[in-house]
């Protein structure tokens, strides 16, 4: 099951990627999609290819975005909180790619939710779809702002589904793995190493959602084998944390090697 037809939809993040793929699987079920992106020409030219409306905007400041697809097309059904920015480095990256992953990957949530639930509560309906990422999980090696603020936006959506669940309002988080897009690249070396070997199509992870959005689980794994790691971090973090660093000590000590 996916959305039902005529349903409203925004998918922040949607010039390109998972967020691309996500509004063209709406889309072929007969929604209105709003495609939201910073690059208002990969907005444009997603938009033009589904018979979808296009709003360029920065995501981390939704509340424009929100009013103006409200006063245009009614309630919101499904927010896709689907922006997001890989930030590699350690706890040595500039305070500025910190604050830029913080705002991005979950303050975007928050600002959004902040405007949509009031609606959705008085309606008694709502659905906030967040791209988190399995490091929100796990971890991801060579990306400390990645991984912190993956975990944050991650606890903020289980918050919202505990809160919130039993009102109406569904909360739902997309955790894969490596996804074939540029964040790979940005990522460097270590996304070359640890998200090349397994990852999938952007259309693969919308099918995912398509699978899991009616009446699947609040965690949506592209990857079912995220579940196993999950569960063997959470059984064993200190043999998990030791299987990580052995991995890292590899790829520091030849960073050629695979």
């Amino acid at each position: 099951m996916t959305v039902r037809q005529g349903a409203v939809v925004v998918v922040t993040g949607g010039g390109n990627g998972i967020g691309a793929a996500l509004a063209r699987r709406f889309a072929a079920d007969k929604a209105t999609v709003v495609v939201n992106d910073l690059d208002p020409d990969a907005a444009a030219a997603v938009a033009a290819d589904i018979d979808g409306v296009a709003i360029a905007a920065d995501a981390v400041h939704p509340e424009h975005l929100i009013t103006e697809v409200r006063q245009r097309f009614g309630e919101i059904d499904l927010y896709c909180a689907n922006a997001g920015v890989p930030a590699g480095g350690s706890e040595q990256a500039p305070d500025e790619d910190w604050d830029r992953a913080w705002q991005v990957n979950v303050m975007a949530h928050v600002r959004a939710s902040r405007v949509l639930i009031g609606p959705w509560l008085e309606r008694g309906r709502g659905h906030l779809l967040t791209t988190v990422s399995a490091a929100g999980l796990l971890t991801m090696l060579g990306a400390a702002p990645y991984s912190a603020t993956k975990h944050a936006a991650l606890a903020f959506a289980e918050w919202m589904t505990i809160t919130y669940g039993d009102k109406g309002i569904r909360t739902q988080a997309i955790c894969p793995l490596g996804v074939r897009t540029n964040m790979i690249n940005d990522i460097g070396r270590y996304g070359e190493v640890l998200l090349e070997p397994a990852a999938i199509a952007p259309e693969a992870v919308a099918d995912a959602v398509a699978d899991a959005l009616d009446d699947g689980p609040f965690l949506i794994l592209p990857h079912p084998e995220v579940a196993k790691m999950y569960a063997r971090r959470a059984t064993d973090p200190d043999r998990w944390q030791t299987a990580l660093r052995q991995i890292q000590s590899t790829i520091e000590a030849d960073p050629a090697a695979t």
